[in-house]
C-alpha cells in the first residue's frame, strides 16, 4: 500500500502558494550536482522526522483509473519530439499499485543516472541502517599527556558554525565545551573508519576544487569546505578538522594524523542528526558528501570494507534483497558523480515502487526527502510557470545533472488518483541544451500528473 497521506486542502494550498511565489531559473551546474540552499527550519518548509513531514501526494480511496500505454504515448508525443531529448530519452513509467509497466523506452538499457543514483543510496541506507541511529564524533585521550585524538564517525555535517539549520548539525563548539579546562598540547586526527581512495572512479579532479564534493573522509567539519557553506573543498578534510578544533580551543597545538587506542578514555563527543534526517537532507539538497558517507555506513553494516568498492557491493546487495534484479544497477559511487555509473531505468522505478509500498516507519525519510516540484530542494525553482505548472506540488522527484545528462526520477499522482513511479534519463544531451532538456522532462512529468490517459 502507498505510504502517502493527505495533508488537507488548506495545507496543500498554502504550500503551493509559498512554492509559486517568486520566480527565476534554476542554477546550472555541469559535471557536478544539483545545487540547493539549506532551507531554514520553518513548519511547512522543512522535513520533520518527529513528526515527519506529511507528503503532499494523497492516495485516492479507490486507487483511480489505470492510464493506458496508448493514451500516454499520444499525450507525450510532443515532449518525446523535443529536439533536446528526442532519440536520447530512456523512460520507465510504472503503476505503483500493480507494478505494471505503462511506458517503456530503452528502460532496460544502462544509462548514466547522475544524482538520481542517490535514490538508490537512500533506500539502501534506510534498509540496512537504523533510521534513528546517529554518527558519533569523539575526542579521546592520546598516549601522551596533553595529547587528544579527534576521531571521525562519518558525519560530514559536523559544523564550526553557530547559526540555526535543519537538520541541526553536531557542533565543534560542543566538543570544546565538554573538554573544558583540559590541557591540549597536540591534536591527532583519526579518520581510519573509512578506507581506500578518497576520490571516486570516474570523478573529475575539479569536483573538489569547484566545491561539488570533498575527498571522502570519516572526519570533516563544514563538509570539508574552505569556507562554511561555500568555496572549494580542502585536500585533507581530517587535518582541516583537527586544525579547526585546535583553533576553537585557542591553542597553537600541532595537528597530525594518528590512531586512537581502542580503550582510550572519551573526553568529549557529539552526535549527528539521525540517519533518517541525513537521508532526507541528502535528497533535498542533493548532498554528495552525505551520499558517500551513508553508503560507507551501509558497507560497514554489511561487513564490507568502507571503500568505494565495498560500499557499491553492499548497496547492490541490499537492493537485491529488496527485489531489484541483480545486474540492473552498476554503481561505482553513491552520489552519482561518476561517469562510470550505470542504472537501468526499469531498475530505478523498481526502487521507487519498493519505496512507495514499503515500510513507512523505515523508508519514510526517503519519501519526504524527495524534492516537491516547485516547492523545495533542487525542484524549488522549477514547475513555476508554463506547461510544467500543473505538476507543481504533485510531483516528488530527484534530479540529476552532468555534462550531457539530464535526469528526473520520482513519484507522481495522476489526475485520476493513480500513483506512478517514473524515471526519465536523457543521456547525450547536446552541449548548451541542459535547460531545454530539463524543461522537457518537467513537461513529461506534468503530462503524467494532468492526464487521465485512459
Amino acid at each position: 500500500m502507498s505510504v502517502f497521506r493527505s495533508t488537507g486542502s488548506r495545507v496543500t494550498a498554502a504550500l503551493l502558494a509559498i512554492a509559486l511565489a517568486g520566480g527565476g531559473g534554476a542554477t546550472l551546474v555541469l559535471d557536478g550536482d544539483d545545487p540547493a540552499p539549506v532551507v531554514e527550519a520553518l513548519p511547512l518548509l522543512s522535513p520533520r522526522p518527529e513528526p515527519t513531514r506529511t507528503p503532499l501526494l494523497a492516495p485516492a480511496p479507490t486507487g483511480g483509473a489505470l492510464p493506458s500505454t496508448a493514451a500516454l504515448t499520444r499525450a507525450l508525443a510532443p515532449v518525446l519530439a523535443d529536439p533536446a531529448v528526442t532519440g536520447r530519452l530512456a523512460v520507465s513509467v510504472v503503476d505503483v499499485e500493480t507494478g505494471e509497466a505503462l511506458l517503456s523506452l530503452r528502460d532496460t538499457e544502462p544509462v548514466l543516472p547522475a544524482s538520481t543514483a542517490k535514490i538508490v543510496t537512500a533506500v539502501a541506507a534506510l534498509s540496512a541502517l537504523d533510521p534513528a541511529a546517529r554518527l558519533t564524533t569523539r575526542v579521546v585521550a592520546g598516549a601522551a599527556a596533553g595529547e587528544v585524538v579527534l576521531v571521525g564517525g562519518g558525519d560530514p555535517l559536523l559544523s564550526t558554525g553557530t547559526g540555526s539549520a535543519y537538520p541541526r548539525p553536531a557542533r565543534l563548539r560542543d566538543l570544546v565545551t565538554q573538554l573544558g579546562s583540559t590541557t591540549v598540547t597536540r591534536v591527532l586526527v583519526d579518520d581510519s573508519l573509512y578506507a581506500g581512495p578518497r576520490l571516486g572512479p570516474g570523478w573529475r579532479p575539479t569536483y573538489v576544487t569547484s566545491g561539488d564534493v570533498m575527498p571522502v573522509s570519516s572526519l570533516a567539519v563544514d563538509s570539508g569546505r574552505s569556507l562554511p557553506g561555500r568555496g572549494p573543498r580542502v585536500a585533507d578534510p581530517a587535518l582541516a578538522a583537527g586544525q579547526a578544533l585546535a583553533k576553537a580551543l585557542g591553542v597553537k597545538a600541532p595537528v597530525t594524523r594518528g590512531r586512537a587506542a581502542g580503550d582510550a578514555a572519551v573526553l568529549a563527543s557529539v552526535v549527528s542528526p539521525t540517519v533518517g534526517q541525513l537521508v532526507e537532507d541528502m535528497l533535498v539538497r542533493s548532498d554528495n558528501d552525505l551520499a558517500e558517507s551513508l553508503a560507507r555506513q551501509v558497507a560497514l553494516a554489511k561487513g564490507q570494507p568502507a571503500t568505494f568498492t565495498g560500499a557499491a557491493a553492499a548497496v547492490a546487495a541490499v537492493l537485491e534483497e529488496a527485489g531489484v534484479p541483480r545486474g540492473s544497477l552498476a554503481l561505482v559511487d553513491a552520489s552519482g558523480l561518476s561517469r562510470d555509473d550505470r542504472v537501468q531505468p526499469a531498475a530505478l522505478t523498481a526502487v521507487l515502487r519498493a519505496l512507495a509500498v514499503g515500510d513507512a516507519s523505515r523508508l519514510g525519510p526517503a519519501l519526504t526527502g524527495l524534492p516537491v516540484a516547485g516547492f523545495d530542494g533542487t525542484l524549488a525553482k522549477r514547475y513555476r510557470t508554463g506547461p510544467s505548472l500543473p505538476a507543481a506540488g504533485v510531483v516528488r522527484a530527484k534530479t540529476g545533472t552532468l555534462n550531457g545528462v539530464s535526469a528526473l526520477a520520482g513519484l507522481v499522482r495522476t489526475r485520476d488518483g493513480r500513483l506512478l513511479a517514473f524515471d526519465l534519463t536523457a543521456d547525450g544531451v547536446p552541449l548548451g541544451a541542459t535547460r531545454q532538456a530539463e524543461a522537457a522532462l518537467d513537461r513529461f512529468a506534468a503530462v503524467l500528473a494532468s492526464c487521465g490517459c485512459r
